[in-house]
């Protein structure tokens, strides 16, 4: 398959051994991921799995007054989709793109069909599970018992994580509505890491200037995460 990206860009991709990746090249499909797309709702059946590149996904839960709270991102590491493969075809949460690139994606009935080889394929995305699993739990922990500042920071370097540069483009509102908090606070906590020379934010854009500083200032729970997806996930081939 001729692309302008390579699909092993996304770390999971990337992890096929050879005899897997011969089924998977000609089905897979590049997509643009703009800023805002929702790539599946609320309770809604699934007919694509994603795989980002370049872009970031939120898992969002959204509650009945239309607010909301981020419970995961996905990258370049990662899938988006894994109640499609677990068997629940939907979930109560929502994929939204939060940071704009391409991917490429998977029909449902090709996922489901690889997964159950039971083969290398159902061990890399039952591992990946897990890992989003330790992400989720984590935040959960996160948002109760530490400070917005120590959140803004471990939201920063995850998002950091699945990207290759250092800026992220992300409006003040819209860091609101991924922490679940007002918008004020946001501006606080922002103004306290710029003010430490950690990062700078101008007109939506966020350049991290010393991420060793927000490493120090962030809590114990970016540690976790990170730890774990790399304990988890293949640095090679999958077996």
């Amino acid at each position: 398959m001729k692309t302008e990206l390579d699909p092993r860009e996304n770390g999971l991709l990337a992890s096929l051994p050879e005899q897997e990746w011969k089924r998977w090249q000609p089905c897979l499909t590049l997509i643009d991921l703009p800023l805002g797309k929702v790539l599946y709702e609320s309770g809604v059946i699934q007919q694509q799995v994603y795989f980002p590149t370049n872009a970031i996904v939120s898992l969002l839960y959204v509650l009945g007054d239309g607010a909301s709270a981020e419970i995961a991102v996905v990258g370049k590491e990662g899938i988006v989709g894994i109640s499609l493969f677990m068997g629940g075809g939907s979930t109560p949460s929502r994929a939204v793109v939060q940071s704009a690139g391409k991917g490429f994606q998977v029909s449902s009935e090709f996922m489901k069909s690889e997964f159950d080889r039971s083969g290398p394929v159902m061990h890399l995305m039952l591992r990946y599970t897990q890992a989003l699993i330790t992400q989720m739990s984590q935040t959960a922990v996160c948002n109760r018992h530490h400070s917005l500042d120590q959140q803004l920071c471990r939201w920063l370097l995850l998002s950091l994580d699945r990207l290759s540069g250092s800026e992220l483009v992300m409006t003040q509102e819209l860091i609101a509505n991924m922490l679940g908090v007002r918008r004020e606070g946001v501006t606080d906590a922002a103004l306290k890491l710029q003010r430490a020379g950690l990062i700078s934010y101008a007109r939506g854009h966020i350049s991290v200037l010393n991420r060793p500083g927000l490493e120090q200032r962030t809590c114990e729970c970016y540690d976790v995460v990170k730890k774990e997806y790399e304990r988890l996930l293949p640095q090679s081939i999958a077996s």
